[in-house]
């Protein structure tokens, strides 16, 4: 068993033994021998806060269901935050607002790392249990880390690609700098190519910084001085609305260019489905929205568990998960259709996406 499963297995068999503990056993629930688990329930004046950066990005949404979902069933209050704007200083400025609130804890898509550290430190000293997701400070105090796996999703979409281009041809990526999950996704997507597919050559690698129309210009751009260029990868969605526009364009109509990302957003799917886009990489956002939270209230009740680490007698938080997976889709144009938010929304019984933001807790 790899060190990734281990963790995931020792996390699940703690959250189990909590779960049992807690609640005295499961209860049948009537149906085929199934049972429903019950108990593990936490204060209902306890506040949990989702935080992102440009919160307006739809990829979050789903992320925030899962995190509410779960809030929901443990039986706390959940509130979904942000700042609209790619800047680091104003997701601080959010973090620390809500840091005042003296909330039971934070789950946390910080833009830099170093950005984050010393905040997510003073956080836990003050004792607000911090989860990262997405993205990550690795060298803080943060109790844990839920994203898909990056290294993964760069492979992925390399192998996608390759086996698409028949292992031949020329490929370009868009990058976001500075954002270490995005870095991750198109370095590991260019090494991937340069080792496993020496036949296909990446000819470019231009930043974009999650714009579309400097997406769409390098794209021009590249294929000018390449005009059988085959396809491009970038690390998140944004950037995938312009590069696609170029592949059409120059396709004549037709995205002869395959395009393909990280994330999805309505529009992304949109072009998926009539074949404007070759494809997109997604992680699991609900499973990374339910774990995130288990794995927050775990953390903000170091009292349910006494785990042999040595951590509790040492007067630390027993609980640090330093990475767990949430999983990954690919998107194409066969299921783009089980992706959209609004129809997501609507399944659940919500009037809208904003309804679906709304706060969770007990009623």
């Amino acid at each position: 068993m790899g060190i990734k499963a281990k963790i995931l297995a020792v996390f699940t068999v703690i959250a189990l033994a909590a779960l049992m503990s807690c609640g005295g056993g499961a209860a049948p629930s009537g149906g085929g021998g199934e049972v429903q688990a019950v108990g593990l329930h936490g204060s209902p004046d306890e506040e949990y806060y989702q935080l992102q950066f440009v919160s307006g990005v739809e990829y979050w949404f789903p992320v925030y269901e899962g995190f509410k979902q779960a809030g929901n069933l443990l039986g706390v209050k959940t509130f979904y935050v942000g700042c609209t704007e790619y800047d680091a200083n104003k997701e601080v400025e959010v973090f620390e607002q809500t840091l005042a609130k003296n909330p039971k804890g934070i789950y946390l898509s910080p833009i830099t790392a170093e950005a984050f550290k010393e905040p997510v430190d003073r956080a836990i000293a003050q004792g607000v249990a911090v989860v990262t997701m997405a993205s990550d400070s690795p060298d803080s105090k943060r109790h844990g880390y839920i994203t898909s796996d990056n290294v993964n999703e760069g492979q992925h979409a390399a192998r996608a690609i390759a086996q698409a281009l028949g292992g031949q041809g020329k490929v370009m990526t868009l990058r976001n700098p500075g954002q270490t999950n995005h870095d991750i996704r198109i370095d590991t997507f260019i090494a991937t190519m340069r080792a496993e597919f020496p036949n296909i050559q990446v000819v470019a690698d231009s930043p974009t910084n999650q714009d579309p129309d400097k997406a769409y210009s390098a794209v021009m751009t590249v294929a000018q001085m390449h005009p059988d260029l085959g396809a491009v990868f970038m690390p998140e969605a944004s950037s995938a609305m312009g590069a696609s526009r170029a592949a059409v364009e120059l396709g004549g109509g037709k995205a002869n260019i395959k395009v393909m990302c990280c994330d999805v957003n309505e529009q992304i799917l949109d072009m998926l489905q009539t074949g404007d886009m070759f494809g997109a990489i997604n992680p699991d956002q609900g499973m990374q929205g339910w774990f995130g939270m288990l794995v927050l209230f775990t953390a903000a009740h170091p009292e349910l568990i006494n785990p042999m680490n040595g951590k509790k007698a040492m007067g630390l938080n027993p609980t640090y998960i330093p990475y767990l997976d949430n999983g990954l889709n690919l998107v194409t144009a066969e299921n783009a259709q089980y992706f959209y938010v609004d129809k997501y929304a609507e399944s659940l019984g919500y009037k809208n996406i904003q309804d679906m933001l709304g706060p969770g807790g007990p009623k």
